[in-house]
């Protein structure tokens, strides 16, 4: 059965639902873009390729939670960073 879609009841409700729908796109983009970034510090072989996409991702984490924007606070920017280091740490101690 098929959900009805629901008529807002007044103005201020449909500004809220323009808002949220808004929101909801850049939240996808940037945590889409971190995800990305990520991904290819992840799978780097070398110290050196992880390194140049790191202030890449270092940046994006930082605006997003300056935003608090794709839920990234200022501690989950930071946890990521701790862990993208230790990673590179793992990857100087291979080579």
């Amino acid at each position: 059965m098929a959900a009805k879609k629901m008529v807002p009841p007044n103005k201020s409700c449909v500004k809220r639902l323009r808002q949220a729908a808004k929101a909801n796109a850049a939240n996808r983009s940037t945590r889409s873009a971190i995800r990305t970034s990520l991904g290819v510090v992840r799978s780097a072989k070398t110290k050196e390729d992880a390194l140049k996409e790191v202030p890449r991702l270092f940046s994006m984490m930082d605006k997003a939670a300056a935003k608090n924007r794709a839920g990234f606070s200022k501690n989950r920017a930071s946890n990521y960073k701790a862990k993208v280091g230790h990673l590179l740490n793992k990857l100087a101690a291979k080579a």
